[in-house]
């Protein structure tokens, strides 16, 4: 018996997917290794659904490097019965809709109700089906961060008989598993067949089984109504016979049955599994199926600042939202860290997440010192597999509120002599890197105006007309030979202050003077670190009012 929460834990390894690639190869598998994760195609992928995909990726990355052979397989469960109305819905272009939006046909979905998602109408018009969309939603989200994944899709696996020997072998037995499932579930009652057939009449995934015909491969149903949550979802009555590929298995019975169909040696999955659909399974793998159930590994769940993440909900961002805002690695980073602590994944605190990549990367390349042992082996395991490829010099990283403040100016070479002045560019650095390194000032500038904080301004190309009083005018001329004295930010910011009082000005009007000779507004970042960070030519003639 396999404990979930503790597979992954080991005090001989720094990374969490060495630990196990560990437990995995003590199973003495075949080859290829296969590692599933899976999700039902109910709504917009989200950052969550990437527990699995960028956990899996780096378990199986863990084991190639031991040159083992390994099958990564996504399971989009897309057989499901759609139960509730998603409050929001995305196009191909990721473009994120309420459910009542003009470009959705809600009819298509809202009419649709208990019906497999492979058998709604795609609401945008664009796919086969509901789940095609998703399921491709989820494909290209996995393509943007270079995962390759081999999708399987649920309704393929029924239709194609794969699930049929593994759904006969059960109903063979149906008094065995009605007995076993009712530890688990209080619901289970006499009457219970595991087989949920689809109604011929109305398309729902519902149906109440009366008999079961194994030579002719047959059930007999009545379509009845399917409890969904606090919602019930009718039935229309039909009496009819389906086949057992015109059907599916509950949820209890069909995850242990992909185990056994897709041969899954390692699987990880969020706790609310552990605690409920796990136990269960593994009872089911072992005492019904007779296969040994995968290596499993809990993750705890995380946040999206502070709430948690939900597709139905419409509290969600998704991959392509994310890597409008900072770079690939970056979000393959945040996956390294240990998958049974909760976290939160915070839009507003994304410069500290950046800081902590970038403070990794340079441990890898020698350039800072590990906080400690442990980290230095996980930095030299992990890096590898975030990059797309080691790259021979290290890469040129502009701090990313600094590059923040860069974004504040569309002026290309502006951008470059200030990132140079800071000294985040060096005088050796290639083209390339240059270039690279001014690609993630257009992440910042986004993130500072989807967050509107303290770095969401726009430097004013042209001199302001600004009326300024003698008093003031002298002051910014002190501040300028200030200036071209220091590019200390701090000994500017504080030069603010005594210029004020040397000409009698209120502080608060002199810092509004500064913002409006800069920004052309009344408020902005702290001025002192902000016109050091400028090109001094540029802030010398601004103070002086030279155009």
């Amino acid at each position: 018996m396999y404990d979930p929460y503790a597979v992954g834990t080991s005090d001989r390894r720094a990374f969490w997917a060495d630990a196990v690639a560990d437990a995995i190869l003590a199973t003495d598998p075949d080859e290829p290794i296969v590692i599933k994760g899976g999700v039902s195609p109910s709504g917009v992928p989200h950052i969550g659904h990437f527990n699995e995909i960028l956990r899996s990726y780096f378990v199986a990355e863990a084991l190639r490097d031991r040159d083992r052979e390994v099958r990564q397989v996504f399971t989009t469960d897309d057989k499901d019965p759609l139960r509730k109305i998603p409050r929001t819905l995305a196009d191909l272009d990721w473009n994120v809709v309420d459910f009542g939006d003009d470009a959705v046909d809600s009819a298509a979905v809202g009419q649709n109700l208990g019906k497999p998602y492979t058998d709604i109408p795609d609401p945008f018009g664009c796919c086969d089906s509901y789940g095609a969309h998703f399921t491709e939603l989820l494909l290209r989200a996995a393509d943007l961060v270079d995962v390759p994944i081999e999708f399987v899709s649920n309704t393929d696996l029924y239709e194609a008989g794969e699930f049929e020997p593994v759904t006969r072998d059960l109903l063979s037995r149906a008094d065995e598993a009605r007995t076993l499932l009712g530890d688990y579930q209080d619901s289970v009652d006499e009457d219970y067949t595991p087989f949920t057939p689809q109604c011929a009449e109305c398309g729902k995934l519902t149906g109440e089984v009366t008999s079961v015909d194994l030579d002719a491969g047959e059930v007999e149903y009545t379509c009845t109504d399917l409890e969904a949550g606090d919602r019930t979802i009718q039935g229309c009555g039909h009496e009819g016979t389906a086949t057992l590929r015109e059907g599916k298995l509950p949820w209890r019975f069909e995850w242990p049955g992909q185990w056994d169909i897709l041969g899954v040696d390692f699987e990880p999955f969020g706790k609310d599994h552990a605690e409920g659909s796990w136990p269960s399974g593994e009872d089911v793998a072992r005492n019904l199926l007779d296969i040994d159930p995968p290596v499993p590994m809990v993750y705890e769940w995380f946040t999206l600042d502070g709430e948690a993440l939900s597709s139905s909900s419409g509290n969600i961002v998704t991959v392509a939202e994310v890597l409008e805002l900072l770079e690939p690695e970056v979000f393959r980073y945040f996956f390294v860290k240990n998958p049974r602590k909760q976290r939160d994944f915070s839009v507003e605190t994304l410069d500290q997440l950046v800081d902590e990549f970038d403070h990794f990367e340079r441990v890898y390349f020698g350039d800072a010192e590990p906080r400690d042992e442990t980290e230095a082996e996980l930095v030299d395991r992990a890096y590898p597999m975030i990059v797309d490829s080691v790259p021979e010099r290290q890469p040129v990283r502009i701090p990313y509120t600094f590059a923040a403040v860069l974004g504040m100016t569309d002026d290309l070479e502006l951008r470059e002599t200030m990132a140079r002045r800071e000294g985040h560019i060096p005088d050796d650095a290639t083209p390339e890197q240059v270039h690279a390194a001014l690609s993630r000032v257009e992440g910042a500038r986004a993130w500072a105006e989807r967050t509107d904080n303290e770095y969401n301004y726009r430097l004013a190309e042209d001199l302001p007309d600004v009326d300024l009083d003698e008093d003031t005018a002298a002051a910014l001329s002190d501040l300028a030979e200030f200036v071209a004295e220091t590019d200390d930010g701090e000994e500017i910011q504080g030069e603010i202050y005594e210029a004020a009082k040397r000409h009698d000005i209120e502080v608060s009007d002199f810092f509004a003077a500064g913002y409006r000779l800069f920004l052309d507004t009344d408020q902005g970042p702290r001025l002192g670190p902000f016109l050091a960070a400028l090109d001094e030519a540029f802030v010398l003639d601004r103070l002086r009012r030279e155009d």
